[in-house]
C-alpha cells in the first residue's frame, strides 16, 4: 500500500471510513469483520468521529483494534458544540473510554461552531502535551475558515470530495498542497452508488478489467498529498478499495472523467455532509 506522511507518521493513502457504523447492533459483529480486514489489507488509518451513532462507530472501533492498536493509525473528531476549553477534554476522554485507547492518534474539529477557534486550539494543544493526542486538525473548513485558524499545527483538514464533487480543486486543495498539509477526502466514491453508474467510470473501468470504485479512488489518489477514506463492509469491497491505489489511469481516461464530470472554474461552496 502506498503511503504518505500525516502527522509525522507514514499513513496508507487509503484508509477506511466509518459513518453509519455502530447504529444497528445486529449489523456490529461484520463492521467489526470488516474494519478487521482491512487492516489486515493494510488500510490501517480509522476515522470516526464521537458523532456516528452518537460514540457507537467508535465502540465498534474499539473492538475491531483491540489487540492490534500499535498498527493503527486512529482519527476521531469532536462535535463543534464540544468545542470549548472545557468541552474538548471531556469529549476527549469519552471518546478515549469508547475507543478503550489511552491516545488518539489525530484529533479533529468536525466542522466550524460557535467557540472561537483559538480557544478550540488551546484544548487541543492541552490534549497534544497531556498526551491524549498526537496531533489535531479540522475537517470541513474552507479557505476563510483556514486563514482565520492560521496555524502551521493543523495536521489536516478532511473534506468531502469525488468526482461530482471537486469544487475543491480551485482553491482549497492547490493551497494545501502548496502548505503540504495533507487533505483527507471522505465520501470518495460518492453516496448511494449513482455516481459509479456514470458510462464514463464503467467505459473506463472495463478498459482496465476493474470497478467503477476504483476508478474513482484512483482518479482520487492521482492528487498529491490526499487520504481517501471510503467506508465499506463487504468483503469484497475492502479488497478492491485496498488496491486501488495500483490503478494508473492514462490521459484519455483522464480526459474523459474531466469530460463526464465538469472541474470548477469558479469558487464554490465547500461540499458537506
Amino acid at each position: 500500500m502506498r503511503t504518505l506522511e500525516l502527522a509525522g507518521v507514514n499513513v496508507p493513502v487509503v484508509g477506511q471510513g466509518t459513518w453509519r457504523m455502530g447504529e444497528d447492533p445486529s449489523a456490529q459483529a461484520r463492521e467489526v469483520s470488516a474494519l478487521r480486514l482491512g487492516i489486515e489489507l493494510g488500510m490501517t488509518l480509522i476515522d470516526t468521529a464521537e458523532m456516528y451513532a452518537e460514540g457507537g462507530a467508535e465502540e465498534v472501533v474499539a473492538e475491531a483494534i483491540s489487540g492490534v492498536r500499535d498498527k493503527v493509525f486512529l482519527v476521531s473528531k469532536v462535535y463543534p458544540h464540544n468545542a470549548s476549553c472545557q468541552g474538548i477534554p471531556q469529549a476527549c476522554e469519552r471518546s478515549l473510554r469508547r475507543l478503550k485507547t489511552d491516545y488518539i492518534d489525530l484529533y479533529l474539529l468536525h466542522w466550524r461552531g460557535q467557540f472561537p477557534l483559538e480557544e478550540t486550539v488551546e484544548a487541543f494543544e492541552r490534549l497534544r502535551e497531556d498526551g491524549k493526542i498526537g496531533r489535531w486538525g479540522v475537517s470541513n473548513f474552507d479557505m476563510d475558515d483556514l486563514h482565520e485558524l492560521n496555524s502551521p499545527a493543523c495536521a489536516t483538514n478532511q473534506v468531502m470530495y469525488n468526482l461530482e464533487e471537486r469544487g475543491i480543486e480551485f482553491d482549497l486543495l492547490p493551497w494545501s498542497q502548496q502548505q503540504r498539509q495533507p487533505l483527507m477526502a471522505y465520501c470518495p466514491i460518492g453516496q448511494g452508488g449513482e455516481m459509479l453508474a456514470h458510462p464514463a467510470l464503467e467505459k473506463i473501468a472495463a478498459r482496465h478489467g476493474v470497478t467503477p470504485g476504483q476508478v474513482a479512488l484512483a482518479w482520487i489518489l492521482r492528487q498529491t498529498g490526499v487520504i481517501a477514506i471510503p467506508k465499506a463492509v463487504k468483503p469484497e469491497h475492502l479488497h478492491l478499495n485496498a488496491q486501488a491505489p495500483q490503478l494508473q489511469l492514462d490521459p484519455g481516461d483522464m480526459e474523459a472523467l474531466d469530460h463526464a464530470f465538469h472541474a470548477p472554474q469558479r469558487k464554490q461552496r465547500l461540499a458537506m455532509v
